[in-house]
């Protein structure tokens, strides 16, 4: 009997998600779910639908609430983490200040001036849980899926010795969407994917082992299909390969789509679900959330309970680990030693990884394509910088981390972005301990 912690469990989408997924492996079906949150409301009503599905598989599993981390680790052989390090009025300020001095985000959650900040806030508290990992289950197959994915994996990686790897739905998302535009089957594609995390490409991709990358090239010139995905599709065309994260998230990660407004107004406004021309999309929709959330809530709990296993990555990994022992392989966020040999040593890089009984092996890629590499050394270098500058408590640092980034860069001066930065710190003086704030 398998024993599985759900830290920042009160996710209630994710969380009801993955545990049905999880349930839906004979070896797991008997499993113990741990379920931690800090929201005792929150809490309650992800237990009411665990509890549901538990019931409607007619599953020998058990499942436990607590506010207490430790009970929901102790003696846990799998642990999923989904948390959210402040609230909306924090995370909008890693957004509006920057559009104050012109960088103008819609997403924010993982690189540039709003994702190095969220991680400064998030990094301390992911050491604390993996130092309780280390107390209460020092051996569990720890999964990640809070972003910034990149510098988050990173900091547990080198501070810790959890057995951790971050997992992002980007990936098989994109490739099921690319096997649609060509009329593939999702079962007859195979690819090999790497990079960094939101910024990963598919080296190959193939339709019944055969390249399918023209069919591909052919499906983007029509324009409803170019018009789906403008950003990624204009940075395929130009790159000559695709980008594993939406269009939102990625018209943020590059100098090319939002350093002026009529760029915006191009290529980001009308392209993706994601609304990537909107400024603070994202903190928009958290608050809209934080408004409604109990009411969508007692609405899903109203429907129908679907037991069919969802695509993403977590249940197979366990079911592999500590499960059947099935191998199943997947992308994962590790660090780089000896990976794709054209990215810092040591940085955190998404490639093919192997589940099985033993834990994680990491797949050796090789060089990326010239091009390719640039983009990602630019990101992975500049969140070399920004975990290393938190972990120290140094403000210079994530200065330069900023400084590079290539939206911000496009944008503004050095002197502009130190003052930006200034102003980043001082709004989140309260959640950064490690900082000597003023």
């Amino acid at each position: 009997m398998a024993k599985i912690a759900f830290i920042g469990a009160g996710s209630f989408g994710f969380t009801r998600g993955l545990v049905r997924d999880i349930l839906t492996f004979p070896a797991l079906a008997d499993s113990t779910i741990a379920l931690m949150d800090i929201d005792e409301e929150r809490l309650n009503f992800i237990k009411t639908a665990v509890d549901n599905i538990v019931k409607a598989g007619n599953y020998p599993a058990k499942v436990m609430a607590t506010k207490d981390r430790a009970e929901a680790l102790r003696d846990a052989d799998g642990v999923v983490i989904t948390i959210l390090q402040g609230g909306v009025d924090v995370f909008r300020k890693d957004v509006e200040i920057p559009m104050k001095y012109g960088v103008d985000i819609n997403v924010g959650d993982t690189r540039g001036p709003s994702g190095i900040f969220r991680a400064l806030r998030t990094i301390p508290v992911m050491l604390n849980i993996c130092k309780d990992i280390e107390r209460y289950c020092p051996n569990a197959i720890v999964l990640n899926y809070t972003n910034p994915m990149a510098m988050l994996c990173r900091a547990m990686q080198a501070q810790t010795n959890v057995n951790v790897t971050g997992l992002c739905h980007s990936v098989q998302g994109t490739a099921m969407m690319l096997a649609d535009w060509i009329g593939a089957p999702h079962n007859e594609i195979t690819y090999h994917c790497a990079g960094v995390n939101h910024q990963a490409w598919y080296l190959d991709f193939k339709w019944n082992g055969k390249d399918a990358y023209p069919l591909i090239r052919e499906a983007v010139k029509k324009p409803e299909i170019y018009n789906a995905e403008q950003v990624r599709n204009e940075m395929f065309v130009h790159l000559g390969y695709y980008v594993t994260e939406s269009s939102g998230h990625n018209s943020e990660y590059n100098a090319w789509f939002r350093k002026r407004p009529d760029l915006i107004e191009k290529y980001c406004t009308h392209g993706t679900g994601w609304n990537p021309g909107v400024h603070a999309y994202i903190a928009d929709e958290y608050a809209k959330v934080a408004e409604t959330w109990r009411d969508n809530i007692k609405e899903e709990l109203a429907k129908p309970i679907e037991l069919e296993r969802g695509h993403e990555y977590a249940s197979r990994i366990f079911n592999a680990t500590i499960g059947d022992g099935e191998l199943f392989e997947f992308n994962g966020n590790v660090r780089n030693f000896g990976l794709i040999d054209n990215l810092p040593e040591g940085c955190c890089v998404e490639v093919p990884v192997l589940a099985s009984e033993r834990g994680f092996d990491a797949m050796h890629v090789g060089a990326l394509p010239a091009q390719l590499a640039i983009l990602n050394n630019i990101s992975a270098r500049c969140e070399e910088l920004a975990v290393e500058g938190c972990i120290t408590g140094d403000p210079t640092m994530i200065y330069h981390a900023i400084l590079f980034d290539p939206l911000t860069s496009a944008v503004l001066s050095m002197s502009e972005i130190q003052s930006m930065v200034d102003e980043m710190f001082y709004a989140n003086k309260d959640w950064l301990a490690q900082f000597k704030i003023r």
